[in-house]
């Protein structure tokens, strides 16, 4: 009787000790932000509304020109993915007629020239950072030569029913076409 009540312990003790707790699981790598590297990996991500936003899908999820054109430097990144309800997200950086340089932190608003600016777009409908809802973009890396560009970036933008979105933690390091 003793034996089987010592049996019954281990075995319980056993039993526990094999329990798997979910927490005790590593996140699925397609639910985290990319590495913050610099070396042009083609990585793009950031927290949108507090979940993590990376590009996927369709044509051409992820996007970097950076480029000298009838007198000024255009900067234009954009990631972009399908929701729940099959619309199209994009959430992306762009100056206009504004050159940027390494190690330099840019204020995102409006969307004027000369100018850098957030953009956040569901269905096609086009928001961005404006004098009361801005953000900031870190220029981490620029090499002209190898046409590389990394940052990290965050901003605040009012779509057109009037909800505020909150991209946070963004990060980039992209090869750059001119």
């Amino acid at each position: 009787m003793k034996k089987l009540k010592i049996f019954k312990i281990v075995l319980v003790m056993l039993m526990l000790a094999s329990c798997n707790n979910d927490d005790d699981h590593p996140i699925n790598p397609v639910d985290q932000l990319p590495a913050a590297t610099q070396t042009g990996e083609n990585t793009f991500g950031c927290l949108l509304d507090g979940e993590v936003f990376l590009p996927s899908g369709g044509t051409n999820p992820l996007d970097c020109v950076y480029q000298f054109v009838d007198g000024g430097y255009y900067f234009a990144l954009q990631g972009n993915r399908r929701n729940s309800n099959n619309n199209l997200v994009l959430i992306g950086l762009a100056t206009r007629d504004f050159q940027i340089f390494e190690n330099q932190l840019y204020i995102l608003s409006e969307n004027i020239s000369p100018s850098v600016s957030g953009v956040y777009a569901l269905g096609g409908m086009f928001s961005y950072t404006s004098a009361i809802y801005t953000g900031e973009l870190r220029i981490t890396k620029l090499d002209e030569i190898n046409q590389i560009v990394s940052g990290t970036f965050w901003f605040d933008v009012e779509d057109s029913n009037g909800v505020v979105h909150e991209i946070r933690e963004g990060r980039f390091d992209m090869q750059y076409t001119q």
